[in-house]
């Protein structure tokens, strides 16, 4: 599967060059999402269905969860999905600037290891990657059920003047969203009794 679907669903190498998103589809999409660490893919599917006008990139560097992922792709016949099989960051790098309406990172690796903090995609080298891939307005969407990441997560967050958290009460990041549905992963986190947090954050307009 991989050796034949994967090239055919693969985004171009993005240490090639700069890649031009409305060439990555067959036909013209409204905008473009990405996900970054799908895991099995069940919430990147799960949006292509729900959006067929939409195109959307997934980024995932192991195997295990791109086999599973073009399963779920081929099961559900979406045609508005493509994968990235490696880090995210060349990725982030080679998009055009304010060109992902929404992004995705849910429960990345929270790298346990304080010496290893450094690599946690929500910090401040991710955050720059991320908030110029975005489009003014665009949202940020990320989740984690470590305790440790949560603090981290909202420090930066907090702390970046180019991101607006969208929470008015406490439920708007403890209950889940209509068009946010649970992946597996999650689900697990929910019967071992680890909170979720949800977090939903919009990129402010850039300065003139």
């Amino acid at each position: 599967m991989l050796d034949t679907r994967l090239p055919e669903l693969s985004v171009p190498d993005p240490t090639s060059g700069p890649l031009d998103p409305a060439s990555l589809f067959d036909l013209p999409k409204q905008a473009l999402w990405l996900e970054i660490g799908f895991g099995a893919g069940e919430h990147l599917v799960w949006q292509a269905k729900q959006n067929p006008d939409i195109g959307l990139i997934g980024a995932e560097p192991f195997l295990n969860g791109l086999t599973s992922c073009i399963s779920a792709i081929d099961e559900s016949g979406v045609q508005n999905v493509r994968l990235h099989g490696e880090d995210a960051r060349p990725l982030l790098e080679a998009l055009p600037e304010a060109s992902v309406q929404k992004l995705f990172v849910l429960h990345p690796d929270p790298w346990r290891k304080r010496r290893h903090w450094e690599r946690r995609i929500i910090g401040p080298q991710g955050l720059d990657l991320m908030a110029r891939v975005l489009a003014d307005g665009g949202e940020l969407r990320t989740a984690t059920d470590h305790a440790g990441y949560q603090i981290w997560m909202l420090r930066h967050l907090r702390a970046d003047p180019r991101f607006e958290w969208l929470a008015k009460t406490a439920d708007d990041w403890r209950v889940r969203p209509d068009d946010w549905p649970e992946t597996r992963y999650a689900a697990k986190a929910v019967r071992e009794g680890c909170p979720i947090m949800l977090l939903r954050l919009r990129r402010r307009p850039r300065a003139a």
